[in-house]
């Protein structure tokens, strides 16, 4: 893909005075009207604050929850924009429409270095289908766009792709690039050896993502309950553990073309429930009992994964080892955690890859300790299976106006 134009591309009468129409990932917890988690919020803040140091008007739109394109007071993200007046200095306001002359003339009511909410892009019928009406209108709310929201560039939405088309420049901002950079051109030509570790439950999630990595890799560590799948591919005894009986042949024949690369835990921490934490034990992997099942990698498998990262000068993390939101069973995905953070501080680039493991390393307090970590779980792992994320292929290449 070619590089994109950027924030940093854009002169700065292209932005003084000028609205600057910015595409956020908002679609942060909320429990009441309180946000529960703003790191998604706080990742947007060096992209606002840019266009706002260069007298830009910065009106932010944004989708959160899915309220199947009408207005649901629940998914309202005044609660979001009162949450960003505390972390900005900047004055922020919100206007509680999206696509309407009341929300226009808020656009071209705001005074250069404010900041303007716009209310959730999916109240709109038109967004998840990318209508080009909508696409037009929302493009009349802006001068220039700027697409910051990574993890929502793999939907061709009207506020994420369609308004591209219709707003110029169309540009990318400071996070977008950042995940570009690592997800993108690190992944690319990485500094050897490259090391992948993937996790989660299911196996049929990623393969694209193995099928796209092990040309690449020199070692992909597996763990997680997708690991089971590859047990059972080995003949190995799985217990009551989740297993994906429609994928035992594709693992078996991954096995057999990755030689050495792939590499599994030796043992697992099992138990007869995830309630049950008390009675845990770790195993071989060839003993898990039939009555029980495995909800974390075992330490030794803990110690040579981390071994393993010590050794990688590139390394890409995307999937838990285990069920970490209950301890016991979150040591496998602590020492991977603390082996990353080890190797950042010794020189390695550490992507950590969305979803479920980027909230394990901010639940640990490791996510500063990381060379990145990706905003975008689906979009994250479309970008490493090498699929275009339209929202990304919709701004304007660097090289052309």
């Amino acid at each position: 893909m070619s590089p994109k134009k950027t924030i940093r591309d854009l002169t700065d009468a292209e932005l003084r005075g000028k609205r600057a129409l910015v595409r956020v990932d908002f679609n942060v917890p909320i429990e009441g009207d309180r946000v529960t988690d703003d790191t998604r919020i706080r990742a947007a803040i060096p992209t606002i604050e840019a266009l706002i140091a260069r007298g830009a008007c910065v009106v932010l739109m944004s989708h959160l929850g899915r309220p199947k394109g009408k207005p649901d007071l629940k998914y309202t993200l005044e609660p979001v924009a009162l949450h960003l007046a505390t972390l900005i200095k900047a004055k922020v306001d919100f206007v509680e429409t999206t696509d309407s002359d009341e929300a226009l003339r808020a656009t071209h009511d705001l005074e250069p270095g404010t900041v303007l909410v716009l209310e959730n892009t999916r109240f709109l019928g038109g967004e998840e289908k990318n209508e080009e009406r909508l696409s037009r209108s929302l493009a009349e709310l802006g001068d220039v766009y700027v697409n910051d929201a990574f993890g929502s560039a793999h939907r061709a939405h009207s506020s994420t792709e369609g308004v591209a088309h219709f707003l110029k420049p169309a540009v990318a901002g400071l996070l977008m690039e950042l995940e570009l950079k690592y997800l993108g051109e690190t992944l690319q030509a990485p500094a050897k050896p490259f090391v992948a570790i993937l996790g989660g439950s299911k196996i049929s999630g990623k393969i694209d993502v193995i099928e796209a990595l092990l040309p690449k890799v020199d070692r992909l560590l597996i763990g997680g309950a997708m690991a089971c799948t590859f047990f059972k591919a080995m003949g190995l005894e799985t217990g009551k553990s989740l297993v994906e009986a429609d994928r035992v042949e594709m693992a078996k024949g991954l096995l057999a073309r990755a030689g050495d690369k792939i590499v599994l835990p030796e043992d697992a921490l099992v138990s007869a429930s995830l309630d049950d934490g008390a009675s845990a034990k770790a195993v071989a992997r060839d003993a898990i009992p039939p009555d029980q099942a495995m909800f974390d990698i075992g330490p030794k498998a803990a110690q040579a994964f981390a071994d393993e990262v010590a050794r990688g000068r590139t390394i890409l993390w995307n999937g838990p080892m285990g069920v970490f939101e209950k301890p016991p069973f979150d040591k496998g995905t602590r020492a991977v955690a603390d082996a990353l953070a080890t190797a950042t501080s010794h020189g390695a680039t550490t992507i950590v890859g969305g979803g479920d493991s980027a909230a394990a390393v901010e639940q640990f307090g490791l996510a500063a300790k990381m060379s990145h970590v990706s905003t975008g779980g689906g979009a994250s792992l479309e970008f490493l299976e090498g699929k275009e994320l339209p929202g990304v292929v919709a701004l304007d290449d660097r090289g052309h106006a």
